[in-house]
C-alpha cells in the first residue's frame, strides 16, 4: 500500500507543471482568438468587395483602369462610372514621394542616435521621435490645413491641395516609424564589425558608409517598408490636405484623391447593399491587399537578411 501512495505522488503532477499547462492552454486560446477575428475581417471584406463584380456585374477591367468615379452612374460609353484608377494612383504616389523624403532624413538621425553622438542622440532626439509618434492624426491634418496647405499655394502654387500637401504631411508622419527601426537595425550591428573596420585603418565616416549601413540594410528596407505601409494606410490627416478630387493627378499640386480619403469620405453616405456602398467595400479590400501585401515584403526582406548573415 505505501509503495502504491508513493508511486502515486511520484507520478502526480505538481502545482508548477499545472500552472504550466493552464499557461499553455491560455495562450493557445488567446492565438486561437485572434486567428479566427483575422481570418473573420478578410472574409467579411473579401465577400463585401466581391460584391460590386459578382453582384453588380462591374468587370475588374472597368474597376482598376477606369478613370471616372461617381458609382450608380454611367460612363459615355455606357460602362458603371466606378473607375478606381485615381484613388490607386493616387495612394501610391503619396506612399512613394513621403517614403523618398523621409529614408535620408531618417537614415541620418538614425546614424546620428546610434554612431556619431548616442547619449545626446538619446537625450534628445528620442524624446522627440516618440512625441511625434505620440500626435493624433487630425493634429497632423490641422497643421498641414494652416501650414502646408497655404505653403504650397505661395511656392508652387495652385490651391494648395494635392499629392504634394499629402506627402509633406505623411513625410512628417512616417519618419517616427522608420527612424525607430532604423535605430534597433544599426544597434543590432556587431560592435566587432567596427572594430575590424578600424583596425584595418578606415576612418569613422568609411566604417559608418561601408559597414555599418550595409550591415544593417535589409533592417533598413524593412523600416521604409513599415512606414511606407502606414502611410498607404492614413486616412485622416491625407483627406484634410490632399482635395478629395477623384480625378486622376495631372501634377502635384492639383488636387487629387487616396482610397483612404475616398472610404472615409463616402462610407457614411451610402446605404448599405448599394452600388456604391459595395464599390467602397471593393476599395477597402484594394486597401487590404496592399497591406497584406506589404507584410509579405517585410518577411521576405528580413528572411533575406537572415540567409545573408
Amino acid at each position: 500500500m505505501q509503495d502504491q501512495k508513493l508511486a502515486k505522488q511520484l507520478f502526480k503532477k505538481s502545482k508548477t507543471a499545472r500552472y504550466e499547462h493552464f499557461g499553455r492552454f491560455l495562450c493557445f486560446c488567446a492565438l486561437l482568438l485572434i486567428m479566427v477575428i483575422v481570418i473573420g475581417i478578410i472574409l467579411f471584406i473579401a465577400t463585401k468587395g466581391m460584391s460590386t463584380f459578382l453582384k453588380d456585374h462591374i468587370s475588374m477591367k472597368d474597376f482598376f483602369t477606369g478613370t471616372l468615379w461617381n458609382p450608380g452612374t454611367k460612363t459615355p460609353d455606357g460602362h458603371a462610372a466606378v473607375g478606381a484608377l485615381p484613388m490607386i494612383l493616387g495612394s501610391f504616389l503619396v506612399t512613394i514621394l513621403a517614403a523618398v523624403i523621409s529614408t535620408p532624413f531618417a537614415i541620418g538621425t538614425a546614424v546620428y542616435m546610434t554612431e556619431i553622438s548616442p547619449k545626446r542622440g538619446a537625450k534628445i532626439l528620442q524624446p522627440v521621435t516618440e512625441l511625434l509618434v505620440g500626435i493624433p492624426s487630425v493634429v497632423y491634418g490641422f497643421i498641414g490645413l494652416s501650414v502646408v496647405v497655404p505653403f504650397v499655394r505661395n511656392v508652387f502654387g495652385g490651391s494648395g491641395f494635392g499629392i504634394l500637401s499629402g506627402t509633406f504631411v505623411l513625410f512628417v508622419m512616417i519618419l517616427p516609424t522608420i527612424v525607430s527601426m532604423t535605430v534597433d537595425s544599426l544597434k543590432s550591428v556587431p560592435t566587432y564589425y567596427r572594430q575590424a573596420s578600424l583596425a584595418l585603418g578606415a576612418t569613422k565616416w568609411q566604417t559608418i558608409w561601408k559597414v555599418v549601413l550595409r550591415a544593417a540594410t535589409p533592417g533598413i528596407l524593412t523600416a521604409v517598408v513599415f512606414g511606407m505601409a502606414r502611410a498607404f494606410g492614413e486616412a485622416l490627416a491625407v483627406q484634410m490636405v490632399i482635395g478629395n478630387a477623384s480625378l486622376m493627378p495631372h501634377n502635384l499640386i492639383s488636387p487629387a484623391s487616396t482610397l483612404t480619403s475616398v472610404l472615409t469620405a463616402g462610407m457614411g453616405n451610402t446605404v448599405m447593399g448599394s452600388m456604391q456602398n459595395d464599390a467602397l467595400w471593393s476599395l477597402a479590400l484594394v486597401l487590404l491587399v496592399m497591406s497584406l501585401l506589404f507584410n509579405l515584403l517585410v518577411h521576405f526582406i528580413g528572411r533575406k537578411g537572415a540567409f545573408s548573415k
